[in-house]
């Protein structure tokens, strides 16, 4: 026996609008943000509120407003630590603008249908798509099912959707001039996924930026943005009879594991029995024992880029695409050989920047 104690159920807005001296309705609008109401009536609300322990129902609103305030982020993997810095920086965002963040992750092997599925009952009202791996038809189904999709740090030739992402061709490139004004001869590249967008514009703008000072071969391996698969593509690299002078890996996640294999498995000193070179400049690219010149890529203006594309489109229901490029920089550290000139610092940081001088 329970001693004829019942349950107590939750407190309604009604009861919180009986509390306050207020209709149903100011209760509502004190609890939803840049609604009109008086700041007076509203302190009375927070104040009812707080009493009763009234906590406002996310799921019924979004059933009356057909807005879930829901933002889905999908991810293949969170091994690479670009990434985690990202999701940081979105859910201080979105928070900002009352947004929650609902993270789907795991999908690095497997087709993009499952996680279209789980979107849909979500409800959510936006997608930001911040996945290589994934195929381009996942932002496709959302794009025709009226929700806002955002491709981040990557691109499509498709323009149903908007997309965020830097200047990988051009970064490349200064990559290509940076070494080649280190005085190297020959030269390889340590793939991510071959077909993926980021992938294709980092190897064309390495490969243009060599062609442009007379180089034309470079050994190709493939590391799949994968630490294992780098570390193969390493071993393969490294036990050529010519192997090259200087290595541009495609990000600074596998760059990690190439510049392991170097020192540990080969016996190489890093810069001087060779050069590497990585792109995103996460946390270990700026530890001491790596010290990786790379490729900025500038996460807070990318972010914010997305978000304000998502927010644009939710409010105005129009699914306009745009898309945002932006500049990195080249840091220089000690993984690479520097050239003679063209450095600079600005603010505590070696940056190449030739045409400074």
């Amino acid at each position: 026996m329970d001693g004829g104690v019942g349950k107590k159920g939750p407190v309604t807005s009604s009861q919180v609008a009986r509390l306050a001296g207020v209709s149903q309705s100011a209760v509502s609008r004190s609890f939803t943000p840049g609604a009109s109401i008086a700041p007076k009536t509203r302190a009375k609300v927070l104040e009812a509120a707080k009493a009763l322990g009234y906590r406002p129902n996310a799921i019924a609103r979004s059933l009356i407003t057909s807005r879930s305030r829901i933002i889905a982020v999908v991810m293949a993997y969170l091994e690479n630590l670009f990434y985690p810095d990202v999701l940081e920086e979105l859910g201080r965002r979105l928070a900002a603008e009352n947004y929650h963040l609902l993270l789907f992750t795991g999908f690095k092997d497997r087709d993009s249908d499952p996680v279209f599925d789980q979107l849909m009952q979500y409800r959510v009202d936006g997608i930001i798509l911040a996945s290589t791996s994934l195929s381009s038809e996942l932002s496709e189904e959302c794009a025709a099912a009226g929700i806002p999709v955002v491709l981040f740090n990557r691109t499509t030739e498709r323009d149903a959707v908007s997309s965020v992402t830097t200047q990988n061709r051009e970064g490349a490139r200064k990559l290509a001039d940076f070494l080649v004004a280190g005085g190297h001869k020959t030269f390889g590249y340590i793939s991510g996924l071959e077909n993926s967008s980021t992938n294709r514009d980092r190897f064309e703008g390495f490969r243009e930026g060599l062609a442009a000072h007379g180089f034309t071969d470079i050994i190709v391996r493939t590391g799949n943005y994968s630490r294992a698969d780098a570390e193969t593509a390493a071993r393969q690299l490294f036990a050529l009879e010519n192997r090259p002078e200087a290595v541009f890996v495609a990000n600074d996640h596998m760059a990690v594991a190439v510049m392991d294999v170097a020192r540990y498995e080969f016996g190489l000193t890093i810069p001087d029995d060779l050069s590497v070179v990585g792109y995103d400049d996460v946390g270990p690219a700026r530890w001491p024992a790596y010290g990786i010149t790379t490729v900025t890529q500038p996460i807070e203006g990318m972010v914010e880029a997305a978000v304000r594309i998502l927010m644009t489109q939710i409010a105005s229901g129009e699914m306009i695409s745009e898309h945002e490029l932006l500049p990195g920089e080249l840091i220089v550290r000690t993984s690479a050989i520097r050239p003679r000139n063209g450095i600079v610092t600005v603010d505590g940081q070696n940056l190449y920047r030739p045409e400074a001088q």
